[in-house]
């Protein structure tokens, strides 16, 4: 793997796209101009904060419809970790037909490492992946996880939550060997294509990660803000779009109810099935969720009012790939999820 500080050259090349360098415009200003339940004041007040902050874009949809755009909802970048509730959307139908069981072991799947797994790590099932609880502490082949795990055979299966991305690229591979499909393909069947994306190119979707540490490797997604708008929409409208059922609705329950509490994530948010929980009060929030990614990629569901919040945090695709290539350290300023659940609560105390 390879590591090291960022050269100035690699630094100077993170920038940000050329159309979110300017980060308010006439297309943001049309929206607050018809905003629907939020008042123009309140969001206004909120996109104060957001100048401060190094936020590229936030769009706001209630009912179906963009309320709100800051910045360019139309820039690409990547996901990081956000991408991990993208493919709980995609593991969706393939659970409801059989094809993945959620029950399964990593023995009765066939999964090994470069450093051999042992028998008990081999009782982890699907689930326990889903919920990032596997107790399999092999080192991950992706950078963004939880490097300080515990000794590896010291916590039972589905007992312990550790935020692990050997969990989560594992459950990639067991996406592709169980289905037949590249994950990408399968986003592009299964949802960039139903749903409508506008900004999505296959070819822009990459494997990354460091071979030599693991062979499961991480499936980076780069999609635009008003691209992940639509899978936050979908997820509002319980797996359904134009009367078609995109995720079967009782996926879209079953992979949002929380597995973990903020107190055993030792987080601010509680874990379902690679989806985020917030602990935040109120009748907005019930039933709330997001999709949480490095330097403040973000998609909440707020079903109780019918609204979806995307947050981008843009960087570009050079900077993403040496980032997951272990060719940088370098961490851009980013915006933390408690700072983006604070403004998402004033875009909610800005209805009227």
């Amino acid at each position: 793997m390879g590591g090291g500080v960022a050269s100035l050259s690699l630094v100077s090349a993170l920038g940000l796209p050329a159309a979110a360098q300017s980060k308010t415009s006439d297309a943001s200003r049309m929206a607050v101009a018809d905003s629907g339940p939020f008042k123009t004041d309140g969001l206004l007040e909120m996109e104060r904060k957001l100048y401060e902050m190094p936020t590229t874009s936030l769009l706001v949809y209630n009912g179906g419809r963009l309320a709100y755009e800051y910045g360019n909802g139309r820039d690409v970048s990547y996901l990081a970790s956000a991408r991990k509730s993208v493919l709980s959307m995609l593991y969706g139908k393939y659970v409801e037909d059989g094809t993945i069981d959620l029950d399964a072991t990593l023995a009765n799947l066939d999964i090994q490492d470069n450093e051999t797994l042992s028998d008990a790590e081999r009782q982890a099932t699907v689930r326990d992946l889903l919920s990032s609880s596997s107790g399999v502490y092999h080192p991950a082949g992706s950078p963004g996880g939880n490097d300080n795990n515990p000794p590896r055979g010291s916590k039972p299966h589905g007992s312990y939550f550790q935020y692990n991305n050997w969990d989560f690229n594992v459950l990639g591979a067991i996406f592709e060997k169980r289905t037949g499909q590249k994950i990408f393909e399968a986003l592009k069947r299964d949802l960039a294509d139903p749903l409508g994306f506008q900004d999505f190119e296959l070819g822009r979707q990459k494997m990354l990660g460091y071979g030599d540490r693991s062979r499961f490797l991480a499936y980076h997604m780069f999609l635009s803000g008003r691209d992940m708008g639509k899978l936050g929409q979908l997820m509002l409208r319980k797996g359904e779009w134009s009367g078609r059922q995109i995720v079967p609705a009782e996926w879209v329950a079953e992979s949002t109810k929380p597995r973990f509490t903020p107190v055993q994530t030792r987080d601010s948010a509680g874990y379902a099935y690679l989806w985020w929980i917030p602990d935040r009060k109120g009748a907005a929030w019930e039933g709330s969720f997001y999709a949480n990614g490095n330097l403040g990629q973000y998609i909440l569901c707020l079903p109780a009012i019918d609204t979806v919040i995307v947050h981008r945090r843009a960087v570009t695709d050079q900077y993403a790939m040496a980032r997951n290539l272990g060719e940088t350290t370098y961490l851009p300023a980013g915006v933390k999820a408690t700072a983006f659940l604070d403004i998402a609560d004033a875009v909610v105390a800005s209805r009227g």
